[in-house]
């Protein structure tokens, strides 16, 4: 009869090889996931979202008229009658701030955004952007899913899903959320909604602790052994419940965290960048620290294998510069630009950037009319948004608002169709990254009819 020392050894070298199975599992799994269609211009995304909806026409979209007109109504032969009603009190609102022309391209920029305007010649300008929602939830969540309705796959779910990480011993989607929190929708915004579970945003922060609870208090050894007592109870669970997405997400994410206790501490560990690399970020100073800090983490996440990084700016409120846009965008504007433009800076020395594409923009525009005097509503029939990176034309603009930036006009941009150019970069179709759900085949860009932006591709 084996002795208690030898049951041991047995028992352990059972679930060490359970262990090593799952592992090899998650792996298979990750690789079979990474499937583009075609080849892809892109590896990776970083999207750098503005939470609260940044004032297009104060910012990358110059309107001479809004000048011309300020402090006037808009003309009585613009628009439906219901409309020239509702802004009557509200008159025209002139831009806030100067614009000038950068670079070879001539790309006019606004004074908000020193930094980023020199690298005008990097941009691809989307000035025809539209939306369905004039609210904050359903904006968001359509920037973000495709829908207006909560509870809908997020972008870098899709992504995650479709492509997989690069890495084993990372996510394939992080989350940045800006520290002051409250973002209007909230986590379903990097959700996997009827997605598995396990390609749902991991949510990462600045700090001592980016990542909560991935230390543990016990021994590697000892960690190693409890988890594969977990892992092996939670195996033969869901070899019996094999439909069960939130418990085979369970399992990948313990083995993922186990994996991240040895990745993650470096990869978040900035005191290895060099100052001059910290200064091209803002985090010399307090005003540019956290949001630098940030698009630190993003490069040092994409330079590891991190397939989609997502970035927020802006708390509860944000850019909703509804009462003073000249100080609301002043605020935002200080924190972001020197860490943004940093940041493209870094990848374009690097040589990330020519298969990173980075996103600029947030859930919709601002009203050309004013608000209070010098605030600025809600626009989501008309706004802008940038791409940087791989795949898209630079020192670019694409498509046109009307004379007061109210609404898209030219060679118009519904979210649907940026979606589906974002997928179509990084080597998907979006018409067939694709799930089956309650008998249909379900996909980010809905069933409305999207197109690829083909005027935007390099």
């Amino acid at each position: 009869m084996p002795s208690a020392l030898d049951q041991t050894l047995s028992r352990r070298r059972f679930l060490g090889g359970t262990a090593m199975g799952l592992s090899s599992v998650a792996l298979s799994d990750l690789m079979a996931d990474s499937r583009p269609h075609f080849p892809a211009k892109a590896k990776r995304v970083i999207w750098l979202f503005m939470h609260g909806g940044p004032s297009h026409v104060d910012l990358f979209d110059p309107k001479p008229e809004l000048i011309r007109h300020a402090g006037k109504p808009l003309p009585d032969s613009y628009g439906a009658v219901e409309t020239r009603r509702k802004v009557a009190q509200n008159p025209l609102l002139a831009p806030v701030k100067g614009f000038r022309k950068y670079g070879q391209s001539g790309i006019e920029v606004s004074d908000f955004l020193p930094h980023m305007a020199e690298l005008a010649d990097e941009m691809c300008v989307i000035r025809s952007c539209h939306g369905d929602s004039v609210n904050h939830p359903q904006s968001v969540y359509q920037m973000n899913t495709g829908s207006i309705q909560m509870g809908k796959p997020s972008m870098g779910s899709w992504v995650s899903y479709g492509l997989g990480s690069e890495n084993a011993d990372m996510p394939a989607f992080v989350v940045m959320p800006d520290p002051g929190g409250g973002l209007k929708g909230g986590p379903p915004s990097w959700g996997s909604g009827y997605l598995p579970a396990t390609y749902q945003g991991t949510t990462m922060r600045a700090g001592g602790s980016p990542i909560l609870d991935l230390q543990s208090p016990q021994s590697g050894a000892r960690q190693r052994a409890t988890l594969d007592l977990i892992q092996q109870m939670n195996a033969q669970h869901l070899a019996r419940h094999a439909a069960d997405s939130e418990l085979d997400a369970r399992i990948r994410s313990y083995e993922l965290a186990f994996r991240m206790q040895s990745a993650a501490p470096e990869a978040v560990d900035i005191s290895r960048e060099t100052e001059a690399t910290k200064k091209l970020y803002g985090i010399d100073d307090a005003t540019t620290r956290e949001f630098g800090t940030r698009c630190l983490l993003a490069r040092r996440m994409i330079e590891r294998g991190v397939r989609f990084v997502q970035l927020y700016s802006g708390d509860t409120n944000g850019w909703d510069a509804h009462e003073d846009v000249l100080k609301n965008h002043t605020e935002y504007c200080a924190r972001t630009d020197k860490p943004v433009a940093g940041l493209l800076r870094d990848l374009k020395q690097r040589g990330l950037l020519e298969d990173t594409l980075v996103i600029w923009g947030g859930e919709f525009g601002r009203m050309p009319m004013s608000e209070k005097g010098v605030g600025r509503d809600h626009n989501p029939w008309g706004f802008t948004t940038v791409l940087m990176g791989a795949g898209v034309k630079h020192g670019h603009i694409h498509g046109a608002t009307d004379e007061f930036g109210l609404r898209a006009t030219q060679d118009k941009v519904h979210i649907h169709d940026l979606h589906a150019t974002i997928l179509h970069l990084l080597g998907l179709d979006h018409e067939r990254l694709t799930f089956r759900l309650n008998g249909l085949d379900q996909k980010l860009t809905g069933v409305e009819g999207s197109d690829v932006v083909k005027g935007i591709l390099a």
